[in-house]
């Protein structure tokens, strides 16, 4: 069957709406972020583009999802809340969302942070490199990228999976889990995102990885990486675990032809859903 994006309305409930007009939308995931998204949306609700929001919240104990409903309320065709009844974790939320604003044939979908690790006044950059390119990605490891505040076994990490990523794939992207990024709609549906395996934060190295295999062309742009003050990483021993093993996967995909060309069909296999607002 071919791959196309999940029905929201199993998905859980929806509050708010996104209106007519807009031309690029962020995807927020979230899970107890009462403290950081509030000062994130004021910041993404007053850059003066057509940007609207998506929160995906996984049912938060800490109120997050009733304070993005106030949002939503607030700002009326801005600001839309998906509510999940359990914690199903980051990509599945990053996945929903984009299925959401893909479905409304919005041209523009990005992804950041709910912890301020990426800054809003980022964005005119992302959507102005999205003109010449089908994905883009905020790199902390390009000439003007940094990271700070960072624990130093952090960075090393980081590093090391970016190094051990681009090793095993020759993919040339600098850092390829990096989570600030911008995607036109075409190249999602390209590469069946809807499609994707990992449940992690690998999510994000598979992402890119098809974009680069469909022959998408990545740009990095470089932004200020800022550790997050409030709230707790949900960064788990399992997710590095996860990250390993998917890197030599997608190594095997990358270097032997009959895998390649499995990965390559499993990709052919999405079409273009309906759409509609």
């Amino acid at each position: 069957m071919p791959a196309t994006p999940p029905q929201m309305h199993e998905e859980g409930a929806i509050v708010g709406q996104l209106g007519p007009g807009l031309t690029a939308v962020v995807t927020i995931a979230t899970y107890n972020e009462a403290e950081n998204l509030p000062l994130l949306l004021d910041r993404i609700l007053s850059l003066d583009l057509p940007l609207g929001v998506i929160v995906v919240d996984d049912d938060s104990p800490d109120g997050t999802g009733d304070l993005a409903d106030r949002y939503a309320a607030n700002h009326p065709g801005r600001v839309l809340v998906i509510h999940r009844q359990a914690k199903l974790g980051y990509a599945s939320a990053v996945r929903l969302g984009l299925a959401y604003g893909y479905r409304l044939g919005i041209p523009v979908l990005l992804s950041m942070d709910a912890d301020h690790s990426h800054d809003p006044a980022t964005i005119p950059s992302l959507l102005s490199a999205i003109g010449g390119a089908d994905v883009v990605v905020g790199s902390r490891y390009v000439p003007g990228g940094r990271v700070r505040n960072w624990p130093w076994h952090r960075v090393v990490l980081s590093r090391l999976g970016g190094a051990f990523a681009r090793l095993m794939t020759g993919m040339p992207v600098r850092d390829p889990t990096g989570g600030f990024r911008a995607y036109r709609r075409e190249i999602l549906d390209r590469i069946a995102l809807w499609n994707t395996q990992a449940e992690g934060y690998g999510f994000l190295m598979e992402t890119i990885f098809r974009c680069w295999v469909a022959g998408g062309k990545i740009v990095e742009v470089p932004i200020v990486f800022n550790d997050r003050t409030r709230g707790k990483s949900k960064l788990s021993r399992r997710i590095v675990l996860e990250a390993f093993f998917l890197v030599l996967n997608l190594g095997w995909a990358s270097r032997w032809g009959p895998a390649r060309r499995r990965f390559t069909e499993e990709m052919g296999l999405c079409r273009q859903p309906d759409q509609g607002r």
